[in-house]
């Protein structure tokens, strides 16, 4: 059986939540055998580094926040909290805090992706779904979605677009090989040919983004040709070094080509000041 504890002031400011100290029954600490994950829990992947040092952080000092439950016929049910669940068991705690709170499957999905956008817990592709999943479940509009979760609807809308993108690109922005900036340049592709090419040039590459939407602008344009001759021009090449050269100086910079193997950079400076910090820069 889960047995009460009190919070106390210290917990009790750590939560946040004014009646708690009112409502004791509310606050156990729980067997840990007897919580069970969500089942429409939105954030699917689990960094194996990042909860080893939870872990690592909760063997030290102990689960510092409770997890948010919901109690389910024989067992409770995590709203918030999987991960320093998941931390807990490698940690080896027989036992954790936690706060029940009434919810139905819908408020219980709705509460889980609330708490993971605040944290920035989820990543693009597990953050559409959840958006998703609100509108299904819900049966509730994109603007309704936006509103709840405290963003614009151009956001979610956006956010969904990214499920439209295949699988395995899908699976390069969760392993973060493409940002988000590169899948929403992607996404502007509805040619599944042109997805994979553009995809393949982008990784073998490393472009930046604005590289990216470059490729992939001329793409659209001509497809016929973007997949060789006109991917190996050198201004793509040109645009990605401008944006690295120019987050080095934090001063714009601008590579001048006045032939196929010849050119000059430029990097402008607006005072003594700036000029002498970019001089810094190339000495060291």
């Amino acid at each position: 059986m889960a047995r009460p504890g009190g919070l106390g002031k210290g917990m009790a400011a750590l939560l946040n939540v004014a009646d708690v100290t009112e409502e004791p029954k509310n606050y156990f600490i729980c067997p840990i055998e007897q919580i069970r994950p969500n089942r429409n829990q939105p954030r699917k992947s689990f960094s194996h580094e990042k909860l080893e040092e939870l872990a690592a952080s909760i063997r030290e000092q102990g689960i510092i926040q409770p997890l948010l439950v919901t109690k389910r016929e024989d067992c409770f049910e995590i709203i918030a909290g999987e991960r320093r669940w998941r931390a807990a068991q490698k940690a080896g705690l027989h036992e954790v805090p936690v706060v029940v709170r009434e919810a139905s499957d819908d408020s219980a999905l709705e509460l889980a992706l609330i708490e993971n956008i605040q944290r920035q817990d989820l990543n693009a592709i597990e953050e559409a779904q959840a958006y998703l999943s609100l509108v299904e479940n819900l049966k509730i509009s994109k603007e309704e979605v936006a509103k709840r979760v405290g963003k614009d609807r151009s956001t979610v809308s956006n956010s969904l677009r990214l499920l439209k993108l295949p699988e395995i690109i899908q699976h390069d922005i969760i392993e973060e090989r493409l940002s988000m900036g590169h899948a929403r340049a992607l996404v502007a592709l509805e040619n599944q040919e042109l997805l994979q090419r553009a995809r393949q040039e982008i990784l073998r590459r490393q472009l930046s983004v604005r590289a990216a939407e470059e490729l992939i602008r001329r793409m659209k344009v001509n497809p016929d040709s973007s997949g060789k001759k006109r991917m190996q021009q050198p201004d793509l090449l040109t645009s990605s070094l401008e944006e690295q050269l120019q987050k080095r100086f934090q001063s714009r910079v601008a590579i001048k080509r006045t032939g196929m193997k010849s050119g000059r950079l430029e990097i402008h400076f607006s005072s003594a000041e700036e000029l002498s910090r970019i001089i810094d820069i190339l000495e060291t």
